[in-house]
């Protein structure tokens, strides 16, 4: 569809006038300001005058404005006549009795020394108080405020500057401390990465009451940690955390398209030695890592990675390093699929919690922050409507319950790919159809993979899909999709928008590829901060756990969070829901065999 918005950000003059919905029921025809807008000013800068659509003012009454501040309420119909062109040789189009904008004739006739003058908005509240707006001058094209001072949009889209052809490595920067340990994409976004923070900090408050309980005791006093997660708002929200619980901090990003530069760039301005920045090559991800790893005078003693790459390259490179580490604390599949391959050889030196596998992470992190973002990824970059569309989820884990339940709330039509029985099972008693990827591949619209294995989308099935084929990724590793066998001389790219790419066959086929294969909810969107802060809370007492640990009790291998931490994270965000929990009664807990305070499941009990 047709955005409403023109390349410079404002709204086209036809959009700006009519929407599409009333301002009032029964209304249709009315020339409206964005429906949203309690009351508003359009500013025609072809007429000396202003028309204010004031909902406090029945239809079909306008209040006109002349530049001389001078008011008077008229009817619809007589407002719109009694406009004046500035010349002759200017078209302004008239309303029908209706009060709606008669469409194109055809016949419009301007000169052509007369440039047309789009039409803005501005708000009452931003006039109250002040002169009447200014015309901008002829062929300047005006920019609104929010336009210019946000960057909100940067970390989701591509960006037009002209710094963006140099690397953030090429670049010299300090804070307004002079402070220059980092290398993040532009420093000068920090104001408006801070204020994404703070957005996110009141979305966290399992997180931000884990800050105040925790640092009035610093119980991370003297750990150096060495960080390498999604770079976003609710990661800058958990590295503040651990800062105020004492701890020092390195950071890099584990993806090379999810980092939010403003809020690399806050974080930096902070003081906090930062090194991401989105759209990072290759090698600038290894070296990002060599950075937050290597330092002057500081040495790491735990960990927090997102993916195992932090921890393989300091293991691999830095091994006398490595074997001075007090403990891991891992959140993803793939990395805590390699944690538990060095345990198994023997050669895992330091204790690691396992935080993927926790309770927190897996019912909520992957099944609830899947279900919501996977739709918030998809329509961003695709527009598509998924009502009857064929949709093939690869993998029933817990992210392919989340993206299985919201895609079928939309009407898709959505089958599942398994190796697990007990998986295909819990499928099929949802009423989702188990097939292999052979059988739909030349028939389904959506590709998704949510299994964490490699080469689930061969190049065999990429040559088999339909025309127009969307395919994405929603499991960490970017290797489920065989991305690299598409990089060859008879296969063309087109980049489309950022993270959205075309590929054509010499036969015209192409297929949409989101974000090159990874992860396509933290590449192409965000992520519920509610559900972030659950997830962050438990990296936070995991960190917590493993460095206050007396000596013994862990030993070097791999080991889930306690039960007991897993209730106490949870119950650190009932109260954001007014939940109240019952009290067991003495007897009744006598009777299960249980603490009054729990833990109140066992281990092997699944949620």
């Amino acid at each position: 569809m047709a955005s409403a918005e023109a390349e410079d950000g404002q709204l086209s003059p036809r959009a700006s006038l009519n929407h599409g919905k009333p301002l009032h029921p029964g209304t249709a025809n009315r020339p409206a300001v964005q429906a949203y807008a309690d009351e508003a000013i359009l500013i025609d800068e072809e007429v000396d005058c202003a028309f204010t659509v004031a909902d406090k003012h029945p239809l079909p009454t306008v209040v006109v404005e002349d530049m001389s501040g001078e008011m008077e309420l008229l009817p619809m119909k007589s407002a719109m006549s009694s406009r004046r062109p500035r010349s002759p040789s200017t078209y302004v189009p008239d309303v029908d009795a209706t009060g709606s904008f008669p469409p194109p004739s055809g016949k419009r006739r301007m000169s052509r020394d007369v440039t047309p003058r789009r039409k803005q908005i501005s708000f009452m509240d931003e006039r109250r108080g002040k002169t009447p707006p200014k015309r901008s001058s002829r062929g300047r094209r005006s920019v609104s405020q929010s336009s210019t001072d946000s960057y909100s949009s940067a970390s989701y889209s591509g960006s037009s500057s002209d710094e963006d052809d140099v690397s953030p490595r090429e670049k010299h920067q300090t804070n307004s401390k002079g402070f220059s340990d980092f290398c993040v994409k532009n420093i000068r976004q920090a104001a408006f990465g801070r204020r994404e923070i703070e957005i996110a900090e009141q979305e966290m408050p399992g997180l931000m009451a884990l800050r105040k309980r925790a640092s009035g005791d610093t119980p991370l006093k003297g750990a150096k940690i060495a960080g390498c997660t999604h770079l976003t708002a609710q990661a800058a929200v958990l590295i503040e955390t651990l800062v105020a619980c004492g701890a020092s901090v390195r950071w890099c990003a584990c993806n090379i398209y999810s980092t939010q530069n403003e809020v690399a760039a806050a974080l930096a301005e902070a003081g906090y030695p930062i090194f991401a920045w989105r759209g990072e090559t290759e090698d600038d991800f290894w070296w990002c890592i060599e950075k937050s790893i290597s330092s002057e005078g500081w040495q790491p003693n735990m960990i927090l990675d997102d993916g195992g790459d932090l921890t393989h390259v300091m293991y691999k490179k830095h091994p006398h390093m490595f074997g001075m580490i007090k403990g891991i604390v891992e959140e993803s599949v793939t990395g805590v699929h390699r944690l538990y391959q060095l345990s198994k050889s023997g050669t895992l030196t330091v204790p690691a919690m396992n935080v993927n596998d926790s309770v927190t992470k897996q019912k909520f992190d992957n099944l609830y922050s899947c279900r919501e973002s996977v739709l918030d990824a998809l329509k961003r970059t695709t527009d598509i409507m998924f009502g009857g569309k064929h949709v093939v989820v690869c993998g029933y884990g817990e992210v392919g319950k989340g993206c299985c339940s919201a895609l079928r709330g939309l009407g898709a039509i959505v089958c599942v790919t398994e190796i697990d029985p007990i998986c295909a099972l819990q499928a099929s008693m949802e009423g989702f159809k188990v097939v292999t990827l052979n059988e739909v591949i030349r028939q389904v619209d959506v590709v998704i993979t949510a299994s964490g294995n490699k080469n689930v989308v061969t190049r065999d099935h990429l040559d088999r899909m339909k025309t127009g084929c969307v395919v994405c990724n929603m499991g960490h590793s970017n290797t489920e999709i065989d991305v690299d066998s598409l990089r060859t001389p008879e296969l063309t790219w087109e980049k489309v928008r950022s993270q959205v790419d075309h590929v054509l066959w010499p036969d015209g086929k192409r297929i949409i590829l989101l974000a090159e294969g990874r992860l396509v909810n933290l590449s192409c969107s965000s992520v519920p901060s509610f559900v972030v802060s659950i997830t962050a809370a438990t990296q936070a007492l995991a960190l917590i756990e493993l460095f206050n640990a007396p000596a013994g009790r862990y030993k070097q291998d791999v080991y889930l969070l306690p039960k007991k931490m897993d209730e106490y994270v949870a119950s650190l965000h009932l109260p954001a829901f007014d939940a109240h929990l019952t009290e067991l009664s003495d007897e009744q807990a006598r009777y299960l065999g249980i603490g009054k305070a729990g833990p109140f499941k066992p281990n092997y009990y699944r949620y």
